[in-house]
């Protein structure tokens, strides 16, 4: 690869139906990067924003990206169109206020999954209806 094969241009789709970008990123960008940058450019009047790297979870082609992994690792042949824009869904992970283990670990873990169920059936729901 080389040039402009080496970038991908990438939105981040939010749970609202919203977007973040376009934006271009080398193939080498790792995802804790683009997760730094969703957090940066997060749109200011939305509530419940991320703060940290930990708050995000990015989800391409069906998959949650891991942070430690690239662009270049996670790219999908279903979803890398020449001069195409990929949209990646972003989800937050509400803040967890219970910290600990045992039965208050499992309890947020149980809030954890049922938040994030319930984000990826509104992002199925915005998927069908465009």
């Amino acid at each position: 690869m080389s040039g402009a094969q080496d970038r991908l241009e990438i939105k981040f789709r939010l749970t609202d139906g919203s977007d973040i970008g376009p934006k271009s990123f080398p193939a080498a960008t790792s995802i804790a990067t683009l997760k730094e940058t969703i957090i940066a450019q997060w749109p200011k009047e939305k509530e419940n924003g991320p703060r940290t790297v930990k708050d995000v979870k990015i989800i391409s082609a069906g998959r949650i990206l891991e942070n430690n992994k690239t662009l270049g690792e996670c790219r999908s042949p279903l979803c890398d169109i020449p001069g195409g824009v990929t949209t990646m869904h972003v989800v937050v992970q509400p803040p967890s206020s219970e910290k600990g283990t045992g039965l208050q670990g499992k309890h947020a873990k149980a809030k954890l999954t049922e938040h994030l169920y319930q984000s990826m059936n509104r992002l199925c729901s915005l998927i069908l209806a465009a």
